[in-house]
């Protein structure tokens, strides 16, 4: 009964699903509360500087529009819908890291070195879908920009998260196919791998409008928002390697355990 177990436990996608589905919903909470504190308030200056501006570029109109628009929501409700609204982004974003951590460990089972690749895989993919595309197209906040040209920066930063993953799955199998050299080499490969796409990425066209924000409060959203990013890989890396290595030491499928630096026997 054990060995079957294990096996199921180290094979079934079911409950790697279940793990990723907890770690999304964890990480989701954390960066809607901390979007919450964070976000918020530098969202709401740059809507009141970008009201401000529409009405004075069109005077007397678009004034009577910005006094007499009645929100369909108040904040308040706002702020609630943020949070479900990243509760929800991170329970479909378990569900796709489960399909991807199925499909790259498919051949090991998936509770081998649960943590340590719980880690690898969520910093390859704040790298991949977060810091690459930031790094090309960085934040700006909601309301800021013509409203026309919201398909085609769409777009542009679906292509940067598309060559980000890409670049990601190369410099994966580069430092596979290189592993018989010596680390510095592989690690060096991964490093150039990384250079590449970052220089693909930079080949896209430019963000079409102007941030017409004080540079301070620009940077201050930029930050925040790469930092909503980093919590959420963060917290689900934590989650779900958490949840990896519980379920890897009641199946017995971990052999090798260290407390402190001393070897252990398995959980049988």
């Amino acid at each position: 009964m054990g060995a079957v177990t294990t096996m199921s436990e180290a094979t079934s996608p079911l409950p790697l699903l279940g793990r990723a589905v907890a770690a999304g919903g964890a990480a989701g909470l954390a960066t809607g509360l901390f979007s919450l504190l964070l976000a918020e308030p530098l969202m709401d200056r740059a809507i009141v500087l970008e009201e401000a501006r529409s009405a004075a570029e069109e005077h007397g109109a678009a004034a009577d529009a910005v006094a007499h628009h009645e929100e369909l929501f108040s904040r308040s409700a706002q702020h609630f819908g943020l949070v479900v609204t990243a509760v929800i982004a991170g329970l479909a974003l378990g569900v796709l890291f489960a399909v991807a951590y199925a499909l790259v460990h498919r051949r090991t089972g998936y509770l081998v070195r649960a943590w340590p690749r719980a880690l690898a895989f969520c910093a390859a993919a704040f790298v991949a879908v977060s810091l690459l595309p930031a790094l090309r197209y960085p934040a700006a906040p909601p309301g800021v920009g013509d409203a026309a040209t919201v398909a085609n920066r769409q777009s542009l930063w679906l292509a940067a998260v598309v060559i980000g993953v890409l670049g990601m799955l190369l410099a994966r199998q580069v430092y596979v196919r290189l592993a018989g050299r010596p680390d510095p080499v592989r690690h060096g490969a991964v490093f150039l791998t990384g250079t590449a796409t970052l220089a693909v990425l930079f080949l896209l066209p430019g963000n079409p409008d102007e941030v017409p924000v004080p540079a301070t409060l620009l940077w201050d959203f930029r930050v925040v928002s790469l930092g909503s990013h980093l919590l959420l890989w963060v917290v689900f890396a934590a989650v779900f390697g958490g949840l990896g290595l519980r379920a890897a030491r009641r199946s017995g499928a971990v052999q090798d355990l260290a407390v402190g630096g001393l070897p252990v026997a398995p959980v049988r």
